[in-house]
C-alpha cells in the first residue's frame, strides 16, 4: 500500500476491475448472483490469469512464457503443465442463458 494521497495506491485493483467491467460485466446480463459468480470465475481462471499478456513477462501470456522457458528447464526435470483448451474469451456460448 502506498501513502495517503498516493496516486498509485489502488492502481492494481483499478486496472483489474476496469478490465473485468469492460470485458465481461458490461457485455453479459446475469439473471442471478450465482450466474455472475460463475462467469467471473471463468473469466479470471480462463482468461485473466492464463492468456492475458503480462508486462512483467515481456508482454507474453503466462502459457506462452512457460512454453518458451520449457526447453531450458527440461534439464532440471521440470515439466510444463498441460495446455488448457484453446478458447478465446468471452466464449460465444457465454450468454445470460447459458450460465443456468
Amino acid at each position: 500500500m502506498g501513502s495517503v494521497g498516493d496516486c498509485y495506491d489502488n492502481a492494481l485493483c483499478e486496472s483489474f476491475f476496469g478490465s473485468l467491467e469492460c470485458e465481461l460485466l458490461h457485455i453479459v446480463a446475469f439473471e442471478n448472483p450465482l450466474q455472475a459468480r460463475a462467469a467471473v470465475f471463468a473469466w479470471i481462471e480462463g482468461w485473466y490469469n492464463t492468456r492475458r499478456r503480462h508486462s512483467a513477462l515481456g508482454y507474453l501470456a503466462p502459457i506462452e512464457f512457460e512454453r518458451a522457458a520449457a526447453p531450458r528447464s527440461k534439464s532440471t526435470g521440470f515439466q510444463s503443465p498441460p495446455e488448457p483448451p484453446s478458447t478465446s474469451f468471452p466464449p460465444s456460448e457465454l450468454t445470460s442463458h447459458s450460465l443456468l
